[in-house]
């Protein structure tokens, strides 16, 4: 079993800031677990990145380019 780093709470909220005036359990588990795989994707591309430019470090413009590409 892997741990959730990502509040049910806050996949809530961003719903909520998206429109919804309800959310059910099962939308914010959805939403969580699709985040996180999206996030690992995108934070390995980043580091990739970061390992191209001969850096350790992992830094917003990594980030950035990996969001773009």
């Amino acid at each position: 079993m892997t741990r959730s780093i990502l509040p049910l709470a806050a996949m809530e909220k961003l719903l909520k800031e998206a429109g919804a005036s309800r959310v059910s359990e099962d939308a914010k588990e959805a939403l969580k677990d699709i985040l996180e795989e999206y996030s690992k994707e995108l934070g390995k591309k980043a580091v990739n990145f970061s390992k191209h430019s001969g850096r350790k470090t992992v830094k917003a413009a990594d980030v950035r380019l990996a969001y773009k590409h």
